[in-house]
């Protein structure tokens, strides 16, 4: 006949082993989670120096052709750099052609403000990035 203190003790390293179970559970499901987190961020970060680099090309192309500068006024602009530039914008970012950018520019004083907005798969929210420069003759 087992004695009283023993059959209390039956079933306390079940219970262990399954309390083990659940921690291990939870954080294995918090790496997952983070791991998530960090590949959304990285899009958004690639997403962004993409935008930069084409705000630049287009603040480039502007300052190349400066004489014609009141051409790249986006929406509207008749420059035929803009076309590609565009083209080149809708394949890069994501919902680019539905959010449209824009291009203002103060011809007398040759500031230029490029603003470009995209949009992350599975993102409610619109991102945009804007470069503001000053393009004069030297």
């Amino acid at each position: 006949m087992p004695k009283m203190g023993t059959r209390r003790e039956q079933g306390v390293m079940l219970l262990e082993a399954l309390i083990a179970i659940l921690i291990f559970s939870i954080g294995i499901l918090s790496m997952v989670a983070m791991q998530g987190l960090a590949i959304t961020y990285t899009s958004d970060a690639k997403y962004r120096s993409d935008a930069s680099f084409l705000a630049d090309e287009i603040i480039g192309q502007i300052w190349v052709d400066r004489a014609n500068i009141a051409n790249y006024v986006l929406p509207g602009g008749t420059a035929p750099e803009l076309a590609i530039w565009m083209a080149k914008l809708n394949s890069a970012l994501p919902q680019s052609d539905v959010n449209l950018p824009t291009i203002a520019i103060d011809v007398p004083s040759g500031t230029v403000d490029v603003t470009i907005q995209w949009q992350q798969p599975g993102s409610a929210s619109v991102r945009n990035y804007r470069s503001i420069a000053i393009v004069t003759n030297p």
